[in-house]
């Protein structure tokens, strides 16, 4: 108590001082008989109020991140997300006319800034950008809607705080909606939905929420109540404030309150009471209000929306038309009002130092900084790295530390986005994103200040379902590794190899249409044409029974030769006994025949033999070798002789051996809506697959099949066209399995045509 006293009087650094000189003059001595006050001064150490003053955040530092909000703009494809952010840019003021997707000014939206985007009417990469509504800052992504390019949905999730999920007031939660579901949920983020395109015909929106609730399992409830539908429709009804809401004016620009319609006053107080009684069951004050049959103020509705949508237990809905400019307003306002600040959302990291113990991290900036690159880009400039600053802040000149290189790295020029044009900027706080230039880093990484060793967990990158071969025209242009190069830098599901059997250059990524866009990329930004076509199979070859050899290598040539023999057999591995065994070699010689110091190199000739069949030019698999006797020459007899006969040896027996073709069979599951499972059994049939297990969940049919590789090329494509955009699949590898003979023959036939070209 005399200690605080003090240390009220004196201040921080007269009361360190004092206490310091206390101490010299006292000696060990009195520190032995140390009064209360000198025990306080003892235990406490010097400066630590002063520094705990220091840590309190700026008052203008947390005005500042009062005042913002990082959302998404996520949905199915065609959903009209693009359509939406174009007018939140609108109507905030970064745009001065609106611009629509596929428009006939052939001048596109302004996040759909690549070429190929305003061709094909689609969005292919995630677009950043920022605004203003009212006082509040705005870091907006808009993402894709199409299942190739999840990435982008899933790497802007991974560093936004709140999200607008778009759905289409007819086709409702399909697909892809779900997917995006499934993300925000892993990485935690809040969400608000929207009913677009309500002036469509057959417009449903109390369908669609039912949908939210049973396919998205989260409580929903509608905060709005559509004036008209379809063509009819005029505007919204506010249930919390029980308020008529129109757009009018220039673009929507103008919001109208009016008095609610008398046709739609029942329906209104129907949509509060279920309002009210979502709310009761995921929040608290509401849910005691409820059982006192106490009616909620409208700021005790807004409060409990607030609280049970950051905390990811309901999400409100709201209805509008982004074409027909009706209802972006209020979504905007609900943004502001529903989704979490900055600091309101808890971020970790783990301490490299302290054995990965997970940190909660300060979303403040006068913290040491830390930060986490998400997206790359390749620029004019260089390399666009995109950043979003979690702790502390980035200046311009500073240098960071790059956490997985150790690399420090100076930040020579810091940028905020606006779709593909930029502004430059002298820093950024805690909270914000930015791209920086010439950072050489990968998506994921983890930069600091340098005084904390600590790391973000990165985003998840889903494996590649599909790959095609790709060949350069011109063989000789360098610029064909350095877009391969580039492209897999800015995109992990995008991934390139050679393969060393085909020596074909593979590329994989999430879908056919994903291949395609990069092609055509390539093309394009590199000036390289390129010839795509089914990649090379892995098929195997096998034997399927027992065959004898007895192979003499004998070479005579003047001086010493070349002598060896071996006997024995080679037959099948069971590959139910032995799963992982692909090949053995057996040494049963007795007597000496073969001499020890050469059985080594019978087993390498064996292995020379596995790495080529005479079939189709694969490796062989499931075979075993058992040397049984041999002969060998005093003077001829050599390591190469032993070798080179047992490789001719165990030719001869794999073509006495009934030997049979493999080929990868994957396991592809499937999932369709319950209308369109016909025509997918009807395709997997004509591709030769084998139905192991269907099951019906609500709308939505889930087919598991298995299907031979060599049959799925082509398979996204014909499956979007049969299920309307409406079916996904992945597919996994589940084993090598025999060939049928005529498609045994046809390769056997291919490869002999293909070695009769090559020697020509």
């Amino acid at each position: 108590m005399a200690a605080s006293l003090l240390f009220s009087r004196l201040g921080a650094g007269t009361y360190a001082r004092t206490a310091a000189s206390m101490l010299r003059s006292t000696g060990t001595a009195a520190a032995s008989r140390s009064t209360p006050l000198t025990a306080a001064l003892l235990s406490r150490r010097w400066g630590s109020t002063a520094q705990s003053l220091a840590d309190e955040p700026d008052a203008k530092d947390i005005e500042r991140l009062d005042r913002l909000r990082n959302i998404g703009i996520s949905a199915h494809i065609d959903s009209g997300k693009t359509t939406v952010t174009e007018r939140i840019l609108y109507y905030t003021g970064r745009i001065n006319e609106i611009h629509e997707v596929r428009g006939k000014d052939n001048v596109g939206a302004t996040m759909d800034w690549m070429e190929l985007e305003r061709e094909k009417g689609i969005t292919i990469q995630s677009a950043a950008t920022y605004a203003q509504w009212g006082e509040t800052n705005l870091n907006i992504i808009d993402t894709p809607g199409h299942v190739d390019f999840t990435i982008e949905v899933e790497r802007a999730l991974r560093v936004l705080d709140g999200a607008v999920l778009v759905l289409c007031s007819v086709s409702g939660v399909q697909s892809q909606t779900i997917t995006v579901d499934r993300q925000m949920r892993r990485y935690n983020v809040p969400r608000i939905s929207f009913i677009n395109k309500m002036d469509r015909a057959g417009a449903n929106p109390a369908r669609i929420i039912d949908q939210i609730r049973n396919k998205l399992k989260i409580p929903a409830a509608a905060l709005q109540v559509p004036i008209g539908a379809e063509d009819a429709f005029q505007g919204v009804v506010d249930v919390i404030a029980k308020k008529a809401i129109y757009n009018r004016g220039v673009r929507g620009g103008d919001v109208v309150y009016e008095d609610v319609p008398e046709h739609l006053v029942e329906a209104v107080n129907t949509a509060r009471s279920e309002l009210i009684t979502t709310l009761a069951e995921v929040d608290d004050e509401i849910g005691e209000l409820f059982i006192e049959e106490a009616e909620p103020t409208n700021e005790q509705l807004h409060a409990a929306v607030r609280r049970a949508t950051i905390a990811r237990r309901f999400t409100p809905v709201l209805m509008g038309s982004a074409i027909k400019d009706k209802g972006i307003q209020t979504l905007l306002d609900s943004v502001i009002r529903y989704l979490p600040k900055s600091t309101e959302v808890t971020n970790t990291m783990l301490d490299i130092d302290n054995n990965e113990t997970v940190v909660d991290i300060v979303p403040y900036s006068h913290k040491p900084f830390v930060g986490l690159a998400f997206k790359l880009e390749e620029g004019k400039y260089g390399q666009l790295t995109y950043i979003r600053v979690y702790q502390g802040r980035l200046e311009k000149g500073q240098f960071a530390h790059h956490v997985k290189s150790g690399k420090r790295v100076k930040i020579s020029r810091l940028v905020r986005m606006h779709s593909n044009s930029m502004e430059d900027v002298d820093s950024i706080g805690a909270g914000e994103i930015c791209a920086l230039f010439g950072i050489d880093c990968a998506s994921g990484d983890t930069f600091t200040d340098g005084t904390l060793n600590c790391s973000m967990s990165t985003m998840f990158v889903p494996d590649p379902v599909i790959a095609l071969s790709l060949e350069p025209k011109d063989k000789n242009s360098p610029n064909f590794s350095k877009a391969l190069n580039r492209f897999q830098r800015e995109d992990p599901t995008f991934r390139s190899h050679v393969d060393p059997e085909s020596k074909q250059t593979i590329i994989s990524g999430m879908g056919e249409l994903h291949l395609d866009i990069y092609v055509e990329r390539m093309r394009r930004e590199y000036n390289v044409d390129c010839v795509t076509g089914k990649p090379q199979v892995s098929f195997r070859e096998t034997s399927t029974r027992r065959a004898e050899f007895n192979y003499t290598h004998k070479k005579q040539s003047g001086g010493a030769g070349q002598f060896g023999r071996v006997a024995g057999y080679i037959e099948p591995i069971n590959p139910e006994e032995h799963a992982e065994l692909q090949h053995e070699f057996v040494n049963n010689v007795v007597g000496g025949n073969i001499p020890t110091q050469y059985l080594a190199a019978c087993e390498k000739g064996y292995m020379d033999g596995l790495k080529e069949g005479f079939m189709v030019g694969h490796p062989i698999v499931g075979v075993r070798m058992v040397l049984k006797d041999g002969a060998a020459h005093s003077v001829d007899s050599s390591e190469l002789a032993f070798r080179t006969a047992t490789f001719h040896a165990f030719r001869e027996a794999m073509k006495a051996s009934s030997p049979r073709i493999l080929e990868p069979v994957m396991t592809v599951e499937i999932s369709v809506p319950v209308e369109f499972q016909g025509n997918v059994l009807g395709s997997l049939n004509k591709r030769k697959g084998m139905i192991v297990d269907t099951e019906t969940q609500e709308d939505y049919c889930v087919i598991v099949a298995e299907v031979p590789l060599n049959n799925m090329f082509g398979y996204s494509t014909e499956l979007r066209s049969a299920t309307q955009g409406k079916g996904e699949f992945s597919m996994e590898y589940k084993r090598h399995s025999p060939v049928m003979q005529n498609v045994q023959e046809e390769l056997i036939k291919e490869y002999q045509k293909k070695q009769t070209e090559d020697k020509s």
